[in-house]
């Protein structure tokens, strides 16, 4: 207030006091009697030495006046002296330095709440907020902002009076001006010397910031209490979000009132419990009375009417209290503290460079990491960035709610924690789930924990679990097509093997023969990608992988044959593991997940845009191999159960499904054009997740997780998840025929043993050999499997035109035993190739000199003879006898290796005789007659001619009587 308007209104109040003063009835009596004289003239002596006493303590108090101030202000400049004179931009800086939330958002701009803070604030302008909020903080706060120059002497005086008289009433004595000192520069610290600071510098302020400046900066920074979630919060713009869900620049009058009054006491009067939702009504009545003084002052100050006054306090601002709202914490603990942690680090690169250090700077001193990890852990809570994630919204709803209600996981289970003292842990299956844009290598959607709780708050799809046979296209068949090893045809012999004192089984304990590579990655065979990975281990096939983003491998990984089957020291996470798939899906260039993709100042400057830098890891040739091979996976292979559960059943996925050992593990990763999705279940401590009482087994609960997301996240987004195009076939890949015994091309006997195939090649790595695995040599059956014929064997019995396995092909193999070769398909061909002597193996037939015995049950049905084999082990065929009638010899008329002979619808007897390797003949069967037996038949016609005979005499003798 300026110094001439004071006075005036000193001098109106002085003068009304003195009208009023005279109005008494007392005070007129005096005045009559003092205009007699006779008051003065009797009082003159007392009035003179009154007048000299009085003078004397005037002087007395002038002078002690200026010596207290002398005093007061010595003792001032003594609290202030140690104060630095600040420069306009350097208070400028301070009292713009406050706390702003960072903000964090889904893809497309879509917000999703502030980071986790101690807490919350956001900043705005003074235009953007109600003008009569404005009054109402004026009013409540400093009636006098507008015309002081930082501070009210008065209220200074009243304060330092209560201070030393140790008064329990309290009235404030700082203005706005001096609460932003307080808050932005000073501490809240109670002392002479803080206070003395607080004017100087509020006096400073003043002279260098307009007052909307000031008032501005104080609306940001004063603290609130708490919003709806239980936060604590700071800021107008905060306030009013976090108590009516409304903008600074929406409230109405009561609104303003109660969010002017809430600063005095912040969590006394706040509305809100500090675990969120509303206090009872106890609770909620400290901050309506605090209200209504917020508008009898505004009401003073006529910055309301009295009608509006009214309206105000009759207004039920409760009603207008946000209702409880999860924070997003609370919503999605997973996701934001994800987004928060991998916005942190890039926050700390980011202020590491600005001070000259690179990332590999801090990767090798732990200690200037530590120190830029703390330094944007601060940045990231305090600075108001606004982090934008590639989570898309949708789908990341959508993903939580299906893992909510899955009904296949599986059973919980005891676990045992410690073996010692029997202690176990009851768990449930926990799953995560990861959905990656190929080509940019962006996570559109991922699921990390099936049930969090404050007991569970894993974020799965970053944990580290072994990753079985997902392993074998990314370490073992893609790597060894790239190196040449091996195509999709290329044949290996699935039989038990050992390394050492490792001995690898199949699921399922069984072996399965000769396989290609094609098949023994469909069916997941376990030995032949042993086999081939250790073709190429001097090759360090576990270094694709780290081209892949994987960072969790030792040294130990790269040299162990076991991670041909996914065991590794540490794990991959499931993130890493599913991001290298996608490597397949983008033509063999891997695109680094990321799920920050910008992060900018509050005013919109960029600090971070990711940018992605794609590494060529396949060349597109091995990668449409290994993804045609990962189509039969699903189409024909381990992962057909998938298959008959997409919605979208036209996509062009190739996937993989992985068990790590002990059924620890479950995993189905596929991959399309566009997109790479995959899933994984187990216990968070390692446990079996077999269960035999399921109606599904572990893989097809794994896959039917897998189906029902992806079905949710095609129909949020079809284009991009369910593409109608397929992978496309790049040059240098053409089709072949090949011969299925050896990978090689097919011959003209294997062609005849009717085992000849066809793939697809890198057109590099095409077979140029010939098939030599057989040759043609006299062979027979024995049991259904093709022998080599022995010196004794019947040659009615053997094939002349025969196939036998070539011997040098055996030999240079190292195959010992010819039976183990044989595969579960084609069976029956395979086994009509003949042995060599030296390879029979389990064929080798012992002579024990005995003939076989005889074919037993003969019987004739549809002009076939058929027959019961007897029961010896080394008849190679039989021998079919007939006579034509009862007194005639039996007579050799046909051999054959079945059970069954085709004969005429004749009349005559047969018999079998069974034939061993060696030769010996078997006693005849039973007989069987077929037609009418020939004695018989030779008696009935002789009846019959004689009765034709004596017919016909009588007929002559009728004929000559009648003559």
């Amino acid at each position: 207030m300026k110094l001439k308007e004071m006075f005036h209104q000193l001098k109106r109040k002085s003068k009304s006091a003195w009208n009023t003063f005279r109005n008494y009835e007392f005070i007129n009596k005096v005045s009559t009697i003092w205009k007699t004289g006779k008051i003065q003239k009797t009082s003159r002596i007392t009035y003179d030495v009154v007048w000299n006493i009085i003078l004397v303590f005037l002087i007395i108090g002038f002078i002690g006046a200026f010596f207290v101030g002398g005093v007061g202000a010595g003792f001032f400049a003594s609290l202030i002296k140690d104060e630095p004179v600040r420069s306009y931009a350097d208070m400028k800086e301070d009292i713009y330095n406050y706390d702003e939330t960072t903000k964090l958002y889904f893809a497309d701009n879509i917000y999703l709440g502030d980071v986790q803070t101690d807490l919350y604030r956001e900043e705005t302008t003074l235009d953007k907020i109600s003008p009569t909020l404005i009054q109402a903080v004026i009013a409540t706060e400093d009636e006098y902002f507008n015309e002081h120059q930082g501070i009210v002497p008065k209220a200074i005086f009243r304060a330092l009076y209560q201070e030393v008289s140790n008064s329990n009433m309290q009235s404030g004595g700082s203005t706005l001006t001096q609460q932003l000192i307080k808050n932005q520069i000073l501490t809240d610290e109670v002392s002479f010397e803080r206070k003395a600071k607080e004017i100087l510098l509020a006096l400073r302020l003043e002279r260098f910031f307009e007052k909307d400046e000031i008032l501005e900066a104080y609306l940001n920074i004063v603290p609130y209490g708490r919003n709806s979630s239980g936060g604590n919060i700071a800021g107008i713009q905060t306030a009013a979000q976090g108590i009516f869900g409304i903008n600074a620049d929406e409230v109405n009058l009561a609104q303003a009132a109660y969010l002017a009054g809430l600063p005095q006491s912040p969590s006394y009067y706040t509305p809100f419990k500090n675990n969120g939702g509303l206090k009872d009504e106890d609770g909620i009545k400290p901050g309506l009375n605090r209200m209504k003084i917020v508008l009898n002052r505004m009401l003073d100050m006529d910055y309301i009417t009295k009608e509006e006054y009214e309206e105000a306090i009759n207004y039920d601002v409760v009603a207008d209290f946000k209702e409880e709202d999860k924070s997003p914490h609370k919503k999605y603990p997973i996701l934001t503290r994800e987004i928060q942690s991998r916005a942190t680090d890039i926050i700390m690169y980011h202020l590491a460079e600005k001070d000259g250090h690179s990332k590999e700077d801090l990767e090798k001193d732990k200690e200037l990491k530590k120190k830029y990890s703390a330094l944007a852990s601060k940045a990231i809570q305090s600075e108001g960035y606004k982090v934008h994630s590639t989570i898309d919204k949708k789908m990341y709803d959508a993903f939580q709610e299906i893992a909510a209600n899955y009904q296949y996981y599986g059973n919980d289970k005891n676990t045992v924690v410690n073996k010692k003292t029997g202690e176990t842990k009851l768990q449930s299956i926990q799953a995560a789930a990861v959905l990656i844009d190929n080509k940019t290598g962006r996570i559109i959607s991922f699921l990390g924990n099936r049930n969090y709780s404050e007991e569970n708050q894993t974020n799965y799809a970053t944990a580290k679990r072994q990753i079985g046979s997902t392993a074998k296209p990314l370490a073992v068949y893609a790597p060894a097509m790239e190196l040449g090893k091996v195509q999709p045809s290329t044949t290996i012999v699935d039989e038990p093997r050992s390394w050492g004192s490792w001995s690898p089984k199949n699921y399922g304990g069984g072996n399965y023969g000769t396989v290609t590579v094609r098949k023994a990655l469909a069916s997941s065979y376990n030995i032949p990608a042993v086999i081939t990975y250790e073709k190429i281990i001097s090759q360090d096939p576990a270094s694709y992988l780290e081209k892949m983003g994987v960072t969790s491998l030792v040294e130990a990984d790269h040299q162990n044959l076991s991670f041909a089957l996914g065991a590794s020291k540490n794990g991959i996470s499931v993130e890493e593991n599913i991001n290298a798939y996608a490597t397949f899906g983008n033509n063999g260039k891997f695109a680094d997940g990321y799920m920050i993709d910008k992060i900018t100042t509050a005013d919109g400057d960029v600090v971070y845009e990711h940018e992605t830098k794609p590494v060529d890891v396949f060349s597109p040739q091995t990668t449409y191999l290994t993804i045609d091979m990962m189509r039969d996976v699903i189409n024909s292979g381990t992962g057909a159960y998938v298959k008959s559960r997409l919605k979208y059943g036209g996509v062009d996925w190739a996937g993989k499904t992985g068990t790590s050992q002990n059924y620890d593990d479950a995993w189905f990763i596929a991959t399309n054009p566009n997109v790479t999705f995959g899933t994984w279940l187990g216990y968070e401590i390692p446990d079996s997740i077999y269960d035999s009482s399921s109606s599904l087994s572990y893989s097809q609960r794994t896959q039917n997780l897998w189906a029902q997301l992806i079905n949710a996240a095609s129909d949020i987004n079809p284009e991009l998840v369910a593409p109608s195009e397929r992978f496309k076939q790049p040059d240098g890949i053409v089709s072949r025929s090949y011969c299925s015994i050896s990978g090689d091309l097919a011959s003209d006997l294997c062609q005849k043993a009717g085992l000849v195939k066809s793939d697809i090649y890198n057109s590099k790595y095409v077979p140029t050999k010939v098939d030599d695995s057989l040759i043609a040599g006299s062979q027979i059956v024995i049991a259904g499997k093709a022998v080599a014929a022995g010196s004794d064997t019947p040659k009615e019995f053997t094939l002349g035109n025969g196939l036998m396995f070539n011997p040098e092909w055996l030999e240079r193999k190292g195959i010992n035993n010819v039976s183990q070769l044989i595969p579960r398909t084609d069976t029956d061909k395979w086994q009509q190739i003949g042995a060599p002597k030296t390879r029979l193996a389990s064929y080798k037939i012992e002579n024990d000199g005995k003939a076989p015995l005889a074919p037993t049950s003969v019987n004739y049905k549809d002009n076939k003879l058929k027959w019961n084999k007897p029961d010896s082990s080394d008849i190679v065929g039989y021998r079919i006898y007939r006579k034509s009638n009862s007194d005639g010899n039996y007579k050799l008329v046909g051999n054959t290796s079945n059970t069954e002979f085709s004969v005429e619808d004749d009349n005559a007897t047969y018999q079998v005789k069974a034939v061993d390797y060696f030769g010996l003949e078997s006693s005849p069967s039973n007989e069987i007659v077929i037609g009418k037996d020939p004695k018989s038949a030779d008696e009935s016609e002789s009846k019959k001619a004689k009765e034709e005979k004596e017919q016909k005499k009588k007929e002559e003798k009728k004929k000559e009587k009648q003559e």
